[in-house]
């Protein structure tokens, strides 16, 4: 029982492992003419070993072919195959573990042939645009009907043109060639039933026949008009686009004439294609005809107005792009009548529009192309596009282009202004056209804190500044500024900047309340003034205290009447009545001299009272003082000594004798002194003038003497 389990087990595992072929599939014939018949099919490679086995039934199922094949394609031999027969073919893939038939596939031999390249035998032109061509195939197809196909071209193009012949002959005729123009042609040929073309013959090359020229292109180019309204016109014309390129041309007409008159203003013969005209403040038409030895061309005419005529504008809008390798402008007109153009092109770096203008005419479409090897690299062109309607030149429509861009030479010339506590504005010089190398697409601005994140803002090509926002305050930043064209950037220069710590508003602003609270306190100083003037002149001027009311000055004044009664003993002396100086020490007159016009006003008022009662009783004297020192100049000390002048009766008898011993004393030493330095203040003349003293200024130097009108006679003498 476990032998036979074993067994079956082993049978499974082995029909487990085994890999059939693949069933043959996409069977393709195809029948080389006078070769053979070869079969292809797919898989075209297989795991194991496979071999094949091809059965083929011909003459109309009639015989078949049965071979061997290891690879996935057979050829069998014309004598298997010939047409016009139908065919069968079917494969059979077989290996070690087993066999795959494929289906049966149905051939019809003519359908599948194929034949060899034909030969030119030869290219002949016949009338002026056509070329007759004879030809041969390599096969004897006579009993087939055949389907021919000629392409050709011009020697200096690169489009073919095909044309196809049904029950073509060997012999074809091509028509609708340019005259006088080398075309390069190539043929090749099928089976009228067949899918299979044969391959292009050898190119031949032919040159049709030459006939009269073809109407050039004409155009020109104005120059300003001078105070007459006389100026230059410069005509130039050449071959039209389509033209034979091999034709010849021995010169050209030019016929002017104003365009009210039929008479002919001018004509000229000239073999160059250009011609300079000097036209008068009119309108003129121009023709040019070009001929050669089979005659001359249709006429191109040009209307040229006056100077002050307006022209007709129907050109909305003109762009240029780049479609590698071609320059290609477009335009939109508004007039549909409009379709002839004529396209200009000018390096804008050119000093004069002629020579380096470049000129072309376009019909019944609205581009126009160039290849960029034709224009300079990285230069600007300025491309005008001009309408034509009939013979009047409308207003031209202008643009600027570049065949090719690359990076501009340098960057822009960066500055930074405005600089405050979070914004700058940066601004740049735009670039020389000489140095951009195409159009500034766009501006990016980059800027970087010291030890932060690179950012970017970017503007068009129009903006020449940026406002930078968000930065941070009393912050070192470096920024720089990137020109970007089509094909890349270039940086400018790095510049570095710090943002401010403070900014003007704030300065206004902390300004503002310094000075509203000075003008605050201001007005609440002058308001309490108003309201308690007292006080606010107590703490602006403080009181000092009074030298007469102090203990000082009563010893002064005890002093001095003790003085003026030690006088009085002596009443024969009449001279000593005359008030005399009396010299004071200086600490006292420093002491003294604080408020010294309120000293002796109390004085004064008191020695007036002691006065009147002295005269009524005949007992009192009266006493004057008066201070006087020489004058110093400003903030050196008083070392002079003051002045006491005193007067005194005859009867009053000195009550301080030693006073007045220091008096005399006083006035003994003042003698021998000069008189100028001891002059009577109350005696001086009123015209003498002294310098106060910055202490005394205020003082009163000398005391009136008021006598009572009842006063005796001998009172009266006594003062």
């Amino acid at each position: 029982m476990w032998t036979l389990a074993l067994w079956v087990f082993s049978l499974l595992c082995e029909f487990s492992l085994a890999v059939l072929p693949t069933k043959p599939e996409n069977i393709s014939c195809v029948f080389y003419f006078d070769r053979n018949l070869t079969c292809t099919w797919r898989p075209e490679k297989e795991t194991n070993d496979t071999s094949y086995i091809v059965t083929l039934t011909y003459s109309y199922g009639k015989s078949n072919c049965t071979v061997n094949a290891t690879e996935p394609s057979y050829s069998f031999p014309l004598s298997c195959a010939m047409p016009p027969d139908n065919c069968s073919v079917q494969v059979e893939a077989q290996n070690g573990d087993g066999k795959a038939k494929s289906d049966i596939t149905y051939w019809h031999l003519t359908s599948i042939a194929k034949t060899e390249p034909p030969i030119i035998l030869s290219v002949n032109p016949i009338f002026n645009k056509m070329f007759q061509i004879q030809w041969k195939p390599r096969e004897k197809t006579r009993r087939f009907p055949l389907t021919c196909m000629l392409r050709f071209r011009t020697v200096n193009s690169s489009r073919w043109t095909e044309v196809n012949f049904e029950n073509c002959k060997w012999v074809c005729n091509l028509t609708g060639l340019q005259a006088f123009t080398e075309h390069v042609l190539a043929l090749r040929f099928k089976f009228s039933d067949s899918r299979y073309w044969s391959k292009w013959s050898k190119e031949e090359t032919g040159i049709t026949m030459e006939e009269v020229p073809h109407v050039v292109d004409l155009w020109r180019i104005l120059e300003p008009a001078d105070m007459n309204g006389d100026r230059k016109v410069r005509l130039l014309w050449k071959k039209a686009r389509g033209a034979p390129v091999l034709e010849k041309t021995l010169g050209y007409n030019i016929q002017c004439f104003a365009e009210n008159s039929t008479n002919l203003t001018e004509i000229k013969n000239v073999t160059a294609q250009q011609c300079e005209l000097l036209l008068r403040n009119q309108t003129y038409s121009v023709s040019v005809t070009s001929f050669n030895s089979l005659g001359s061309s249709q006429e191109a005419v040009l209307r040229i107005p006056d100077v002050h005529e307006e022209t007709f504008q129907c050109i909305k809008s003109v762009q240029a792009h780049i479609a590698e390798p071609l320059l290609v402008v477009t335009w939109q007109s508004s007039i549909p009548e409009v379709d002839t153009w004529i396209v200009e092109w000018l390096p804008e770096t050119a000093e004069s529009k002629f020579p380096a203008l470049s000129w072309e005419s376009v019909s019944q479409v609205t581009n126009w192309t160039i290849e960029q090897d034709k224009l300079k690299p990285l230069t600007c062109y300025n491309i005008s596009v001009y309408p034509v309607l009939g013979h009047q030149v409308g207003e031209p429509y202008s643009i600027q282009a570049y065949a090719k861009e690359k990076a501009p030479l340098e960057g822009p010339e960066t500055r930074v202004e405005n600089i405050g506590l979070r914004t700058a504005t940066i601004t740049w010089k735009e670039i020389p056209k000489s140095a951009r190398n195409g159009f500034i697409n766009n501006y990016t601005v980059f800027y970087q804190a010291e030890g932060g994140k690179e950012l970017s803002e970017t503007v068009n090509s129009h903006a020449l500044q940026c406002d930078l926002e968000s930065l941070t305050r009393r912050t070192s930043y470096t920024v720089w500024v990137m020109a970007s064209t089509r094909a890349g950037g270039t940086n400018g220069v790095k510049i570095n900047f710090k943002t401010l710590s403070i900014s003007v508003f704030e300065i206004v602003l902390l300004t503002s309340l310094v000075g509203g609270g000075l003008l605050l306190l201001s007005i609440k100083t002058v308001t309490f003034g108003l309201r308690k003037p007292n006080r606010l002149t107590h703490l602006c001027c403080p009181d000092v205290p009074n030298p007469a009311e102090s203990s000082l000055a009563t010893w002064l004044r005890d002093d001095f009447k003790k003085s003026n009664m030690k006088e009085t003993e002596n009443p024969e002396n009449t001279e000593d009545r005359v008030p005399k100086p009396c010299p004071v020490s200086a600490d006292l007159i420093d002491k003294l001299v604080v408020n010294f016009e309120n000293f002796l006003e109390v004085v004064l008022t008191e020695e007036a009272g002691k006065g009147q009662v002295s005269i009524l009783g005949g007992e009192a004297n009266e006493y004057v003082t008066s201070p006087s020192r020489p004058d110093g100049p400003p903030g050196k000390s008083f070392k002079e000594p003051s002045v006491l002048t005193e007067v005194a009766s005859e009867d009053s008898p000195s009550p301080f004798p030693q006073t007045s011993g220091m008096a005399e004393e006083a006035y003994s030493e003042l003698a021998r002194q000069p008189s100028s330095s001891c002059q009577n203040p109350g005696l001086a003349p009123s015209g003498e003038e002294q310098a106060q003293n910055p202490y005394l200024k205020n003082s009163v130097t000398t005391r009136e003497f008021l006598v009572h009108e009842n006063i005796p006679e001998h009172s009266k003498r006594d003062v």
